[in-house]
């Protein structure tokens, strides 16, 4: 198949140096509980930093958030005295986001984030507070964050880093639990913070970045799973492959969609079915047709994301900066690099992305189900329609879901509210467009599961003579050791539940990339 492997839950430690943090172990860490070691080449660049800034702090250079105040109160001079008091306060005064607090992944990917952010050796954080963030993660500790209240940055990552001075509060079995004691209990040592430290807990792209990251992960894992219920459904609906001719695909110019294309071939490979029906007919409906068009732009879309937020991940959005000179004094370049346009802006077309292929899937599910149009299949997938329902309330979830997705696309990058006394204008709104991008991801995960167990039950209405291909069979085989036929009304959502933990488990990916390797 014509894509990359997709096993981080297979990564069981990610070792930070010199070299790029990759997707599959940025989700091996938020979602799989990878382990996080902070190698001897990373910890040097934090030493070096930290020792710059602290001779800024002896010399009071003038440096943003260091000797002076943050945001418009950047104007007030801050003393060696109160340099410390100033991080803990921007944190106590940061921490005001609201309403449902952050999960488990969620944040844990922001405080890898955070951790990438500050171990680019430009931030000026101290070694013990570096390797806290590392066991909080390591002891899978999980800061209490509420979710909503944040432009960019900021509230939300004052509330975790909160913890690491033993104030705020964990979220331990869902209730909040003063940070402090849990600390102690994990026999860890709070931190007491540096000059710059509080800034650069809080500062950068950091939670718009993590949110990104794992809605990228997870679409491209919902297109893998939509090119297979796609393929079942040409099966099941008697479509004909000629649509999927490799000299159509080759005149278009656009890669994906020839890979697009191509996936479908080598899923349909061998089928008795596909051959049986490749001149029956004419041409097919767009759904069917023009699949691997759409599959194809939704992958260039996932492409020029996912570049661009590994670029952002591997990056340093901190402000100030502190850089090694040569003559060995350093030099602190107050800058804009916590600005999300580049998240924001992409965050939102992977939401497009996202939208567009449910669009799909929900015109695929309802074209099986449809006896208007599904070749002969029973009205609704179930024998004694009428009686029976089937299926057909399926298609509502999927109707509703598109729905949602289409407002989710709604672009949240153009937006800007200005900040803190006209200081910060324009701000980017980065933190939104990524979690509407996480939101989008989840939802499609479900229009994905709701398409495969459609099209599964699809063709075992037919009972065909003809043989599936071998893997499609496979699939169809794996399906069945958990989601029954459904021959009779029955209580439909346990078995949905089923389906959605199996596209969310990456099963089927793993066997199919088994299978095309053998």
């Amino acid at each position: 198949m014509k894509y990359e492997k997709m096993r981080a839950e297979e990564i069981r430690k990610v070792v930070l140096q010199d070299d790029t943090v990759t997707l599959e172990e940025f989700a091996a860490v938020a979602r799989y509980h990878a382990r996080v070691v902070p190698g001897d080449a990373f910890m040097a660049r934090i030493d070096k930093s930290r020792a710059l800034v602290e001779r800024f702090l002896d010399e009071e250079r003038p440096v943003y958030g260091v000797t002076t105040g943050v945001g418009d109160n950047v104007k007030y001079a801050v003393s060696r005295e109160e340099a410390s008091v100033l991080q803990k306060n921007m944190l106590r005064t940061h921490a005001v986001s609201v309403g449902e607090a952050l999960n488990e992944e969620e944040a844990r990917a922001i405080i890898f984030m955070i951790i990438l952010n500050a171990g680019k050796g430009f931030s000026a954080i101290k070694r013990d507070t570096m390797e806290l963030l590392c066991e909080i993660l390591n002891h899978n500790l999980i800061p209490y964050a509420p979710r909503s209240g944040s432009v960019g940055y900021l509230s939300v990552e004052a509330h975790m880093a909160l913890t690491l001075i033993g104030e705020g509060y964990f979220l331990v079995n869902g209730n909040k639990v003063p940070a402090a004691s849990v600390l102690e209990k994990e026999r860890l040592t709070p931190v007491t913070l540096g000059c710059k430290e509080g800034l650069v807990l809080i500062t950068g792209t950091t939670s718009s970045t993590a949110y990104s990251l794992l809605a990228v992960y997870d679409a491209y894992s919902c297109l893998k799973h939509a090119e297979m219920a796609g393929a079942v459904a040409y099966e099941a609906l008697h479509a004909t492959t000629k649509a999927l001719d490799s000299r159509i695909h080759e005149r278009k110019g656009y890669r994906q969609q020839q890979e697009a294309a191509e996936n479908l071939r080598i899923l349909l490979n061998g089928s008795e079915i596909a051959e049986h029906y490749r001149d029956i007919k004419v041409q097919d409906a767009c759904a069917l047709r023009a699949m691997p068009q759409i599959h194809g732009a939704v992958k260039k879309l996932l492409d020029e994301v996912c570049e661009v937020f590994l670029t952002e991940m591997n990056s340093c959005s901190d402000n100030p900066l502190i850089l090694e000179t040569e003559d060995g004094m350093g030099e602190a370049l107050m800058n804009g690099n916590f600005d999300g346009s580049f998240v924001a802006t992409h965050a939102d077309m992977l939401t497009i992305a996202c939208a567009n292929l449910a669009g799909l899937v929900e015109r695929i599910t309802d074209r099986l189900m449809n006896h208007h149009v599904n070749e002969g299949l029973p009205s609704f997938l179930i024998p004694n329609a009428g009686v029976n329902n089937g299926f057909m309330i399926i298609q509502y979830t999927q109707a509703a879901l598109t729905a949602e997705l289409k407002l989710l696309a709604a672009p949240a990058s153009p937006d800007s509210i200005t900040t803190c006394a006209g200081q910060e204008d324009p701000v980017s709104m980065a933190y939104r467009a990524g979690q509407k991008a996480y939101e989008a991801a989840e939802k499609l995960k479900y229009m994905v599961a709701l398409e495969l167990f459609a099209a599964e039950q699809a063709i075992d209405m037919r009972e065909e003579s003809e043989r599936e291909s071998e893997i499609l069979a496979a699939i169809h085989d794996k399906i069945r050791e958990t989601i029954p036929v459904i021959s009779e009304d029955a209580y439909l959502h346990e078995y949905i539940e089923r389906m959605y933990e199996l596209v969310d488990s990456q099963e089927l990916i793993r066997l199919v990339e088994d299978k095309t390797e053998a």
